[in-house]
């Protein structure tokens, strides 16, 4: 069987049911990769990067392999492609991150400054409680950006590419990257191969999603020019092989600065600024939202249409 027209429909379909159903409030499959991933790490956790290489490996693996034995047997077209619009609806966020930051733009308008620091924690790990009205709309603007790439193209890429053990292998190198993978005293050894796993893996989709953000910039009132020179000239800058180029191109996109410091886990840092302009305000959440919807809707149109074209080229 021709997988290339049905993995395409799938991902169709499964970025047609985000937009109706977003996540799922309870229950839902990547909270259960999570919690299975956080007693993995309770029975395995070593201080070292061998350990941790295999703990990613054989969390990143089982994925992949159940993927595989999800898919395989499906002799049937149509069966596939429900398969994949399932895992795809599954792995993919992006009504629910467009939700989050519509949620941060109306408590933010309201004044209500507490509740916007504890809803925060719903799309990024910053520390949020010293943070005034602008830097929580420099946070939400950040985190939409990145998770565009993160919970959107980065799934239907490798969703494109493997199907749906790429889907959910790509969904848990993610999910591991964010619970191990950053710097700290007790992960700064056994989250490396996950941080590393994750680097790669965000590779093609980061570029992908920058390219389309500077593809897209006139649709929020920004300049395609403005976009590039940012991403090109900044998007190195950043401690983040792959979190750069999509950070710095949004911020050309929305003619604003990104980027300053910021504390995660009582670690502060300084970042390098990308983009120029202004700091974003509290209504360039909304154009930050926008933005990240038509790069969403461009990237689906374009694995969609392109993996089949290639195939039938062949």
């Amino acid at each position: 069987m021709d997988r290339g027209w049905p993995t395409a429909l799938g991902l169709a379909g499964g970025l047609a049911l985000d937009a109706l159903l977003a996540d799922p409030r309870r229950g839902h499959p990547v909270a259960a990769f999570g919690a299975l991933a956080a007693r993995a790490e309770q029975r395995v956790y070593r201080d070292s990067r061998p350990a941790g290489a295999g703990y990613a490996l054989a969390l990143t693996g089982g994925s992949a392999a159940l993927g595989l034995a999800l898919s395989r047997p499906l002799r049937r077209p149509g069966g596939l492609a429900a398969m994949t619009a399932v895992a795809t609806w599954a792995v993919v966020g992006g009504t629910t991150l467009r939700r989050e930051a519509a949620t941060m733009h109306r408590l933010l308008a309201d004044d209500d400054l507490e509740a916007a620091r504890q809803r925060l924690s719903h799309l990024c790990g910053r520390d949020a409680s010293e943070l005034d009205p602008a830097g929580l709309a420099r946070a939400t603007v950040e985190s939409v950006a990145e998770n565009t790439s993160d919970a959107v193209v980065g799934p239907l890429f490798w969703g494109a590419v493997a199907g749906v053990p790429g889907l959910l292998a790509y969904r848990a190198i993610n999910t591991l990257d964010a619970m191990v993978g950053h710097r700290s005293e007790r992960y700064g050894r056994f989250g490396w191969a996950a941080a590393r796993l994750d680097d790669f893996a965000n590779l093609g989709p980061s570029r992908l999603t920058a390219g389309l953000t500077t593809l897209l910039a006139p649709t929020v009132g920004g300049r395609r020019s403005a976009a590039w020179r940012a991403w090109r000239r900044d998007g190195g800058k950043h401690p983040s092989p792959n979190a750069g180029p999509v950070e710095a191109a949004f911020a050309g996109a929305l003619g604003r600065t990104l980027g300053g410091e910021l504390s995660y886990s009582g670690r502060v840092e300084s970042r390098p600024l990308l983009g120029d302009g202004p700091a974003p305000s509290i209504d360039d959440i909304p154009r930050a939202a926008q933005l990240s919807a038509r790069v969403a809707l461009a990237a689906g149109g374009l694995v969609v249409a392109v993996p089949p074209l290639v195939r039938k080229l062949r």
